[in-house]
């Protein structure tokens, strides 16, 4: 298929009606301002009682996560919320593909809210549903599609999980990216991985847990014509790396890690696999946001540490462990613009609107997408269970 691919909208200037998602927050928000939003809050969570299930993603503001019923990382909370078909009001404080999913795995009946529809994710965005349709025609062109199976990470669209379900592929999570690529590259003798949308993560799964090289890896553009790759080198590759990422994880650089070994004696170094290889390289222990929670519990008083992920929970896991000292991988506060989105004033208006009868800013899967990113979210549930299924 042909696709134009147009610029996106400045959030707030304009709107889009083809667009995938809309960004309008109709109806008056509370001032940032006001002294009563907490007391709001907690009003309208205890009038809703049962009906309703909040969800706190880890890299959620604290003034957000203190009304989570459940916090975790994106997969979890969207199975915490398939455990609870009682509730009539899911309420996601997280990112849009965070809320499809939970879409997808809840009950028809139950009502996925998001609190800002402006709250996405820019790596899920990297990755568009006419872009990959283009990249697997350009396959098929060039005469590798049949041994092409593509591997979508958690943080993704709904359209893109799809996408992998249609062709034979599978979605994965930071903690189970190495069995859904051993999973995948069983498939078919020849077998190759296109991996959507993160490219770090799939090098690194791909170079330091399977034991591949980099050059065994080669990255698809899709802003360049066939992706910026010859047929020769989509024919040699093993793993077909879409260029995106995160945007928080990516700033992370091999220069400041070796700043905090030099100022910080035996300080160690740990890191999301979103970070960039050079830096992964680098670290002492990389792993998914929860693996970084549990090494940090079970440190020993008195280490130090320097986490590369998402600055709400590195604050927060320095608060909760004064006993360690725990430092960001970044000479700048950086947190994560997208997740920041859903602040106290849009958590307060979505909770006061359900409780008023009216469902705002609900988050609808259509029915045929739905139906084949199960099929891929399926394939994975299915894999081998070595590896807990936490992103």
């Amino acid at each position: 298929m042909s696709t134009i691919d147009l610029p996106l909208l400045v959030l707030g200037h304009d709107a889009d009606p083809r667009s995938e998602r809309g960004v309008d927050c109709p109806g008056a928000l509370p001032a940032a301002s006001d002294p009563d939003l907490v007391a709001r809050a907690r009003a309208a969570k205890e009038a809703l009682g049962e009906r309703v299930f909040v969800l706190g993603h880890h890299y959620q503001r604290d003034e957000v996560i203190a009304f989570a019923d459940v916090t975790g990382d994106s997969f979890k909370l969207a199975r915490d919320a398939a455990g609870r078909p009682e509730a009539e009001f899911i309420v996601f404080c997280g990112v849009h593909f965070m809320a499809e999913s939970a879409d997808i795995l809840t009950g028809p009946e139950q009502k996925v809210i998001l609190p800002d529809l402006a709250a996405g994710c820019s790596m899920a965005d990297m990755a568009r549903a006419g872009q990959v349709e283009d990249a697997w025609d350009a396959l098929v062109d060039a005469g590798v599609a049949d041994s092409v199976v593509p591997v979508t990470y958690m943080n993704s669209s709904a359209d893109i999980k799809a996408f992998c379900g249609r062709h034979g592929g599978a979605v994965c999570t930071s903690s189970n990216a190495q069995v859904a690529l051993e999973w995948a590259f069983d498939q078919t003798p020849d077998a190759k991985v296109l991996f959507l949308p993160d490219q770090h993560l799939g090098r690194n799964t791909a170079v330091l847990q399977l034991g591949l090289s980099l050059e065994d890896c080669v990255v698809w553009d899709p802003h360049r014509p066939h992706g910026g790759l010859t047929r020769e080198e989509l024919e040699k590759a093993r793993v077909i790396l879409w260029r995106g990422h995160c945007s928080v994880h990516g700033r992370f650089t091999p220069e400041v890690v070796d700043e905090l070994r030099a100022k910080i004696p035996g300080i160690n170094i740990l890191v999301h696999p979103e970070c960039r290889h050079d830096v992964v390289t680098r670290a002492d222990l990389v792993g998914s946001t929860e693996f970084i929670i549990k090494t940090i519990e079970a440190a020993p008083p008195g280490s130090s540490w320097a986490i590369g992920t998402e600055l709400n929970l590195v604050q927060r896991l320095a608060n909760a462990h004064p006993d360690k000292n725990i430092v960001f991988l970044d000479r700048t506060v950086c947190y994560c613009s997208t997740m920041n989105r859903i602040d106290l004033p849009h958590f307060v208006w979505a909770m006061e609107s359900l409780v008023a009868g009216q469902v705002v800013n609900q988050i609808q899967v259509d029915p045929e997408t739905e139906r084949w990113a199960k099929v891929a979210l399926q394939r994975m549930l299915d894999l081998p269970a070595r590896t807990a299924a936490k992103d």
